[in-house]
């Protein structure tokens, strides 16, 4: 029977069930949209996983492929497949749609619902996209419902930090598919499928300039410094649901975009580019971790510290190694529940408490009085964020360092310092608000109920398992790895020789 599985449209169920869900909402009575909603979000998310278990770790082709010639005379067809590239990331977003909606919003249901399972159909149709037209579809589709999420259920200033991130959003779109049609029409390829883009036959100036295009196309979705200031005013105006979802999972697809099309189609522009991507991404970690530092308001301090960890996957593509390429794949889902996991608990001490305010929280440790099991879990994430032995951050973070170090020792070295800084603003988060009194007259906080404990320690025991057994995250990447890699033998040596001038 689940052998059998293997013979239907995979990736096209888990991209049309959240449609059809999201379809459903204004149809259903409020009482069962909550459990529609989850059966979708859960129903999509074991297709997934079954596909995770059903991949071949071995093979370096794409895999669950499927191919529905579309609109031939514009080149655009439907065209899919996944490798250990993509299907992580793509296991990842469909767990946190999971979880944002069993979390929910209280108010306005029918509509969040349906824009968190449209978002995720969006995400997961540009993972699986093997036409470069199809991708760009399908990664402009997840604005509209972003957007709206931001605006509606955002904080005070929403609205402004909806418009920026609209406008940001829209620049990397046309950016990205300027440079696809470019890559179309200047290679004559009977189609913009991945396959029949063949760049080899472009002259170097053309391809640094296309490639100069994806990387301010994706580092702004990353985003990467310079291109990052709308960031930190999404991740903090958004709710908490959102914010899960825009840092842990359409981050992604900006770090997916630079790996798969700039790095995958202009290897040999991109290692010219190589040490100057390796000190744009030194500088943001660097950047990321001292304005955490710097902040008063816990959630702006993870926003903020989001910066300097995407950074850690450009420092990793700028390598170019093996070991890096793992450490970057490594790297994003390691973020993505990081994060997940630190959003949701903040979310929680300001539901609880009502403030983000490090000069006013104090004494969450406080077993009768304060909130035990979320400062427990916010400390073991602060922990993970930092790279500690034995949980999932220090697997990734170890792979890039030990993979880049030998390209760019210099860079790789402010990565180590910036790990370091990372632990510092965490200690100082974990200090004031974990530690000290609580005040007698005001701090009756209430309970957090096991259903509002339940999606952090789930996160939190991943987020373990995955560091104490560090095979089950980097197999599945290993072998496309090593493809992107040889892809063109001569890259390596070109980064090499850069490296020693």
């Amino acid at each position: 029977m689940l052998h059998s599985l293997r013979f239907l449209p995979m990736l096209t169920l888990l991209i049309v069930l959240p449609v059809i869900g999201a379809l459903l909402m204004p149809l259903l009575p409020e009482r069962v949209l909550r459990s529609v909603a989850l059966v979708i979000a859960g129903l999509t998310f074991a297709l997934s996983l079954w596909m995770l278990t059903q991949f071949d770790v071995h093979q370096s082709a794409l895999q669950f492929t499927e191919f529905v010639p579309w609109l031939l005379p514009l080149g655009l067809n439907y065209s899919l497949g996944v490798d250990g590239l993509s299907l992580p990331l793509i296991v990842l977003g469909t767990f946190l749609t999971l979880g944002v909606v069993f979390t929910g919003e209280k108010t306005g249901q029918r509509l969040f619902y349906a824009l968190v399972l449209l978002a995720n159909a969006g995400i997961t149709g540009a993972l699986a996209a093997q036409n470069l037209l199809l991708f760009f579809l399908f990664y402009e589709l997840e604005l509209v419902p972003f957007y709206l999420l931001i605006l509606i259920w955002g904080g005070q200033r929403r609205e402004q930090a909806a418009v920026k991130f609209l406008i940001y959003t829209a620049v990397s779109g046309i950016l990205v598919l300027a440079a696809f049609l470019a890559m179309g029409w200047l290679t004559h390829a009977p189609s913009f499928d991945s396959a029949d883009i063949q760049i080899a036959g472009l002259a170097p100036t053309t391809q640094g300039i296309l490639l100069l295009l994806l990387i301010l196309g994706f580092g702004i979705k990353m985003p990467l410094v310079p291109l990052h200031s709308w960031l930190p005013d999404a991740y903090v105006e958004a709710s908490t649901p959102t914010a899960i979802l825009l840092g842990g999972a359409l981050a992604k697809l900006g770090a997916y975009g630079l790996v798969r099309f700039a790095l995958g189609y202009f290897p040999e522009a991109w290692a010219q580019f190589s040490g100057l991507l390796a000190i744009v991404a030194a500088v943001g970690i660097a950047y990321g971790a001292l304005a955490a530092i710097a902040q008063k308001d816990i959630k702006r301090m993870v926003a903020y510290s989001s910066i300097g960890h995407m950074s850690y996957v450009l420092l990793a593509a700028a390598a170019h190694t093996h070991l890096s390429m793992v450490g970057a794949i490594a790297q994003m889902i390691s973020h993505g529940l990081i994060l997940a996991l630190l959003f949701y608990l903040v979310g929680v001490i300001e539901t609880k408490v009502g403030t983000r305010e490090l000069n006013v929280l104090n004494g969450l440790l406080n077993p009768l009085r304060g909130l035990p099991t979320t400062s427990a879990l916010l400390i073991l994430g602060g922990m993970a964020s930092a790279g500690i032995p034995g949980l999932v951050g220090f697997v990734a973070e170890f792979l890039i360092f030990q993979g880049s170090y030998g390209m760019f020792p210099l860079p790789t070295l402010v990565a180590v310092v910036g790990t370091g800084l990372t632990a510092v603003y965490f200690v100082i988060m974990i200090n004031r608000t974990c530690f000290g009194r609580l005040d007698n007259r005001t701090a009756y906080y209430p309970r957090v109920v096991w259903s509002e404990k339940m999606p952090a320690l789930v996160l939190t025991l991943l987020i373990v398992f995955l560091g104490v057994q560090p095979t089950w995250l980097v197999r599945w990447s290993e072998t496309t790895s090593a493809q992107i890699v040889a892809a063109v033998p001569r890259t390596n040596e070109l980064v090499a020789t850069l490296a020693k001038r």
